[in-house]
């Protein structure tokens, strides 16, 4: 599954399998499943709203400190029901307003952002919630019915989520550190692999740049986690920083070791020994990935080890890539506070309105092109560019054909599924398991969440309004959304992307910059960020070369002489950390 996911992130699809996420699941069915129940046995199919409030209150729960959850869950309740009434009040004076209405409050929800930090989340679900209430135009009375409606069903969510049935918000980092530690472990072995197959050793292939690649993304994932928690106490983060530190350690002497693998540097049977260390102790690491905080027995049992194999071990750069994996071991040993990372800040003014701006026009462009082709369900269209439309082109672009390939083959499946006539308990329950794959598999990988949330939405608007072809009008309204959403980012306010060839210019400066940084012997934190600097612009490089929204680009200007800069860029990076690991060799105890 991991190989899978190493080739699909380069073109921006992720599958994450170790974010599974069991508990959250669970949890969102019984959310979801007492409204619900609840709604179909009244007949109250008025207070449908909560059903789908309760849904997406289970949505909005993401990554952060309990504090920063409970008050960005909250916002979404109050928020999420003002908007709700606001957007079928307004729709109700005619269609000019409901143009006007739908646009707007996208509008001023994506521009939450740039007030409140680490409210992307909170405001991509408010959107949804005004382009959805706008498609349901009811009187002031009934408006506020609705707003009712969807505050007890969010409120009920909120109360199960940070009340009756809390989960440790520590679960992502956990989740994400697990997953670095996977992919350094997949790394390992395949260098075990190389060192024990019929060659014993190889050139640079495909594997390699996968590897650093997909190693690099996990590390920049749990990064970008760190900073969510930068209230917390120091010693509850503690265990997580060291985790990312020893996590970079262990990557870059990988990179070394694996450099040694290419170029066959030092003899094989060393080079086998080391991989077999490295790839041993990884997979103790990913087995036990908390284990290693609260019983300090498994990391002396692996430092022992280690030393023992550097003993016997006489080549610099294997010695010095023991040496950095004994380091990485003693770092998850320490105990401690340890330096805290920055607060997150809100998103720069200029790019929430940026996307703001897009946003609003693609639902407008939705709207329009609804009445012209008498779409019967058009909230799903301008839901589908909300939730599509990206920063960044090429992420868009992906995030279109994962809602298209997952609302088909969810819409075929929800059809399939309506065809024959269940009895009404039955659909309940499913609804109820749907709900909990789709929480579950949310952070996997989008395609196979929006195949659950299909079928979920298909099945729970069959209950509630039952009508004739609506799964094939959530194909074609989601297929009309994310097309928008893809014109949208090419046309309004278009991003500038570097050329390949300036890009891969700037990889190859930033990893001799690296290298330069090692022979010059630097400090280490001016090392360690030349490194982190030189994987960046790497990764960034290797993603913008699979890129398919660049393909006509590299077509006709990629030349002889860009293929031979990029062999010379991976041969930099891994020239530069067998420098810094021989040097690490090399340094008193």
């Amino acid at each position: 599954m991991r190989r899978i996911a190493r080739k699909l992130e380069v073109r921006a699809i992720g599958l994450v399998p170790e974010y599974f996420n069991p508990a959250e699941g669970l949890r969102a069915a019984v959310a979801v499943g007492v409204p619900l129940v609840l709604v179909l046995a009244s007949g109250l199919y008025g207070l449908g709203w909560s059903i789908f409030a309760a849904f997406w209150t289970c949505l909005c729960v993401g990554p952060g400190s309990g504090r920063s959850q409970r008050r960005l869950l909250g916002a979404f309740v109050v928020l999420g029901a003002i908007i709700a009434f606001a957007g079928s009040w307004l729709a109700s004076w005619g269609v000019a307003t409901a143009l006007v209405a739908g646009p707007l409050l996208v509008f001023l929800s994506i521009l939450l952002p740039a007030r409140v930090a680490n409210a992307n989340l909170l405001a991509t679900l408010l959107a949804v919630v005004a382009v959805v209430a706008v498609g349901f135009p009811l009187s002031l009375h009934a408006a506020l019915i609705e707003a009712g409606s969807f505050f007890l069903g969010a409120g009920w969510a909120y109360a199960l989520i940070h009340g009756l049935w809390q989960i440790d918000s520590h679960a992502p980092l956990d989740l994400a550190t697990r997953a670095v530690v996977a992919r350094l472990a997949d790394m390992a072995g395949d260098l075990v692999a190389t060192g024990e197959g019929p060659h014993r050793d190889a050139q640079w292939h495909r594997a390699h740049g996968e590897h650093r690649r997909a190693v690099r993304l996990a590390l920049e994932r749990l990064g970008a986690l760190l900073p969510l928690h930068a209230d917390e106490k120091p010693a509850r983060l503690a265990p997580y920083l060291r985790a990312q530190e020893a996590a970079e350690t262990v990557f870059s002497a990988l990179i070394a070791l694996d450099h040694a693998f290419i170029l066959q540097t030092g003899p094989a049977h060393e080079r086998l020994a080391a991989a077999r260390t490295f790839h041993g102790g990884l997979v103790a690491w990913r087995r036990t990935p908390r284990a290693f905080q609260t019983k300090p027995g498994v990391i002396d049992r692996w430092l022992k080890l280690v030393d023992h194999r550097r003993e016997r071990l006489r080549g610099a750069l294997v010695s010095g890539c023991l040496r950095a994996l004994g380091q990485a071991l003693a770092t998850l040993r320490q105990n401690g506070p340890h330096a805290m990372p920055p607060r997150p800040r809100p998103v720069p003014p200029r790019a929430a309105l940026r996307q703001a701006l897009r946003q609003a026009m693609g639902v407008l462009l939705v709207y329009i092109a609804a009445r012209a082709f008498h779409l019967g369900y058009p909230y799903w269209g301008s839901m589908a560019v909300v939730v599509v439309l990206q920063k960044g082109t090429r992420v868009t672009w992906m995030r279109a054909v994962e809602r298209v390939c997952g609302s088909l083959l969810g819409g075929v499946g929800a059809a399939a599924l309506l065809h024959v006539a269940y009895p009404v308990p039955l659909l309940a329950v499913l609804c109820v398991v749907l709900a909990a794959l789709a929480i579950a598999l949310r952070s996997v990988n989008y395609t196979s969440f929006v195949v659950f949330l299909t079928v979920l939405f298909v099945t729970v608007t069959a209950l509630l309004h039952p009508g004739e072809g609506i799964a094939t009008a959530r194909i074609a309204d989601n297929t009309l959304g994310s097309l928008v959403a893809l014109l949208s980012v090419l046309a309004i306010w278009p991003e500038r992307r570097p050329s390949m060839r300036a890009m891969l210019k700037a990889a190859l400066q930033a990893n001799r910059a690296y290298l330069d940084a090692v022979e010059a012997r630097a400090p280490f934190a001016q090392i360690h960020a030349a490194r982190r600097a030189a994987g960046l612009a790497s990764i960034d490089l290797e993603m913008a070369l699979h890129d398919l929204g660049s393909s006509v680009q590299r077509l006709r200007h990629r030349a002889p002489e860009d293929l031979a800069d990029l062999t010379a860029l991976r041969l930099v990076a891994g020239q530069a950390a067998a420098a810094w690991h021989e040097r690490l060799a090399d340094l008193p105890r």
